[in-house]
């Protein structure tokens, strides 16, 4: 009896070994080797910034794209997109590097606390439950989801400000402080050259006055910096001003116009003041000396040598007799005025 299990239970081990020998030929799946040659150089964090699970699920993307237009590892950069382009005989695509903003600027001085929160120190869950412990609804919770979330140690949250702080050197825009963020204000943006950004540091879609009274930094969608761009690269939205980084030119025109300063700069050096205009000229007034006058009045005349010269005085003409004026004159007499009695007694004779 034992003898006849063995032999039964060795043929049912031969007969399932057959069987999946001729499965694994059957729904056998042949693996790319350039995906493991791709995977090889990626640097392995798996972060997910690539936008597909893990670094294997990038090289086998990878692999399978026509052309590595739109492909990008975040952390790697370009030097690892060109090696991958190389493993694959394609043309690596150059991208513009990028890195995480933090849109808010609602620290503990500009933005007062309206109340306490009591509960799970999770942005996540704050969230959830309400709005916040200031009037700004739209602002940072200042909780550290982005900090905890990100691989790199580039985002920390300051504790004087209570906003979080990226450190540009050590970030690789893979976007997990993105995703992590509930109320959507890092913003992953082109780097720009040395560093410069132009950017709205402001979310808030109250209006002008609501968010002026919650926020002293708030933006209040006025759109004076919409009207001042000159490259059309600014548009106001739900109350708020939004700057396109793909249309921007870091002119700063439209920093200077900003009324609460909500619009930062980043990296630019201090600009030049206005040199002062240069005063209008005063005349001078010269006080004459008694030397000066005498000498533009020019040299003194001795007094024996001035000629006493004769002055005609006018003739007197002589006077006329009444009885010899002209008519003329016996014209301009006035007549003397004659009496009626008079008048009756001329007519009398």
């Amino acid at each position: 009896m034992i003898l006849i299990a063995i032999i039964s239970l060795g043929v049912i081990g031969i007969v399932g070994a057959l069987l999946l020998f001729w499965a694994s030929k059957k729904f056998e799946v042949h693996e790319d080797p350039r995906i493991g040659q791709v995977q090889s150089v990626l640097p392995g964090a798996n972060c997910g910034g690539c936008g597909y699970a893990g670094c294997a699920g990038f090289a086998g993307a990878c692999v399978k794209a026509d052309s590595l237009d739109g492909m990008l590892c975040p952390v790697g950069g370009a030097p690892v997109m060109s090696k991958i382009a190389a493993i694959l005989g394609k043309e690596a695509v150059a991208t513009e590097p990028k890195v995480a903003v933090v849109r808010c600027n609602g620290n503990c001085k500009a933005r007062p606390r309206t109340n306490t929160y009591d509960g799970v120190k999770s942005c996540s869950i704050a969230s959830a439950l309400y709005g916040g412990e200031t009037g700004c609804t739209f602002g940072c919770l200042g909780y550290g989801d982005c900090e905890k979330a990100c691989n790199f140690d580039a985002i920390k949250v300051n504790p004087e400000t209570g906003l979080p702080e990226v450190d540009e050197d050590k970030c690789t825009a893979c976007g997990a402080c993105v995703k992590a963020c509930p109320k959507n204000i890092i913003e992953l943006r082109k780097k720009g050259p040395k560093s410069r950004r132009v950017f709205v540091c402001c979310v808030n879609k109250d209006k002008g006055a609501v968010a002026r009274k919650a926020c002293v930094n708030a933006c209040i969608g006025c759109g004076k910096c919409a009207k001042e761009c000159p490259f059309e690269a600014i548009t106001v939205e739900n109350n708020v001003a939004y700057i396109d980084y793909a249309k921007c030119r870091m002119c700063r025109k439209c920093v200077a116009v900003c009324p609460t300063g909500a619009i930062h700069e980043l990296n630019f050096p201090p600009r030049k003041e206005a040199a002062p205009k240069p005063a209008a000229p005063v005349a001078s007034v010269v006080t004459k000396t008694a030397s000066t006058v005498a000498h533009e009045a020019g040299p003194a005349v001795p007094a024996a040598a001035k000629r006493e010269v004769p002055v005609d005085s006018p003739k007197a003409e002589p006077a006329v007799p009444a009885a010899e004026k002209p008519e003329a004159l016996k014209a301009e007499a006035p007549a003397t005025p004659v009496r009626t009695e008079e008048k009756d007694d001329i007519k009398n004779k």
